[in-house]
């Protein structure tokens, strides 16, 4: 029998199903940025090209820390719209599904990521935050790839190395580096076909069906009595959602990096401290505080360093319902 769960996917495995809507630039405009290199933009286009017009199947491994998991991937584009089918193979062995998500669709992340468009418009877009490169590429799952250097300008996000197909872009290969260039979480493709099959498997035991928010929707999460806003995000990081002023969560993104924010209003207070755990390249970082003479438990959980969660967590007031976050 099946049940429906809720499935915390790694964000690098996300993005071969997800990143879209990047437009190339010109080389001329490409110049007048320093993070804009002109070939990592052509590359980035045939990336997003290849999600909206390349069908596949295959065999992915996702490494965090010493833990792996092994997952079928599928995705299949009809004349209007995708369907994407993640099946673990080991562990719980869950799946997730997405059925007919049009084509047309951009998600806030996704506008983040348009850089040729920045570009022509005047502006450097993401490429004020991050410095993007080519390098000689590997040949993963048999096929022959190019690497995109993905490096962050500051110390309050993370770098990314990509394998991109030489003759389609999709993505082959993902790591999330930290300091040092330490490859905190990384996926690849074991084996890739470009055919896709959409039929699942038979021994599936969990499954859930993604659902699909849209931008400026408000949230349905829980709301807290106390209206509160966030102070201070990293340069090029907004609010993906409009919540309510007492919405317990809010998510930010700067088009590649993404984290959520939650309030839990308290009883009683907490002794003072923290709490951080490190999964791959997702922080999670806790803390209790008081705002407002109200005891809360704070949470920063996603794809960025700890100082940054904990920079944000300290950036919590109370505001009034006027305000905006």
């Amino acid at each position: 029998m099946r049940r429906k769960v809720h499935l915390t996917l790694p964000g690098t495995l996300l993005a071969v199903l997800a990143v879209s809507g990047i437009l190339v630039a010109s080389r001329s405009s490409a110049l007048s940025c320093p993070g804009a290199d002109a070939d990592a933009l052509q590359w980035l286009e045939k990336m997003a090209r290849s999600a909206q017009e390349v069908s596949y199947q295959g065999i992915v491994t996702f490494q965090r820390g010493g833990d792996m998991q092994v997952m079928q991937v599928s995705h299949s584009i009809g004349s209007d719209s995708s369907s994407e089918r993640l099946t673990e193979l080991t562990g719980q062995g869950a799946e997730v599904v997405r059925i007919d998500h049009p084509l047309e669709c951009v998600h806030p992340g996704h506008k983040l990521l348009q850089i040729g468009a920045d570009l022509q418009a005047g502006n450097c877009g993401i490429a004020q935050f991050y410095r993007f490169s080519m390098a000689p590429g590997e040949r993963i799952a048999g096929r022959k790839a190019v690497r995109l250097l993905i490096e962050p300008g500051d110390m309050y996000r993370y770098g990314y190395v990509m394998e991109l197909d030489r003759e389609t872009g999709l993505i082959l290969k993902a790591s999330t580096m930290g300091p040092g260039n330490a490859v905190l979480e990384q996926f690849q493709f074991a084996n890739l076909s470009y055919v896709a099959n959409d039929s699942g498997s038979p021994e599936v035991s969990l499954i859930h069906q993604a659902t699909h928010p849209h931008p400026g929707e408000p949230a349905t999460a829980p709301s807290s009595t106390m209206p509160w806003q966030v102070g201070w995000l990293p340069r090029g990081f907004s609010v993906t959602d409009t919540p309510a002023d007492s919405g317990r969560r809010r998510t930010y993104t700067d088009g590649l990096a993404v984290f959520s924010v939650f309030l839990e209003e308290l009883s009683v207070e907490i002794r003072p401290g923290e709490g951080v755990v490190h999964t791959g390249g997702t922080t999670s970082y806790t803390r209790g505080m008081r705002i407002a003479d109200q005891p809360v438990l704070v949470t920063v959980i996603g794809e960025v360093p700890v100082n940054t969660a904990r920079m944000v967590a300290d950036s919590i007031t109370a505001s009034s319902p006027s305000e905006q976050h």
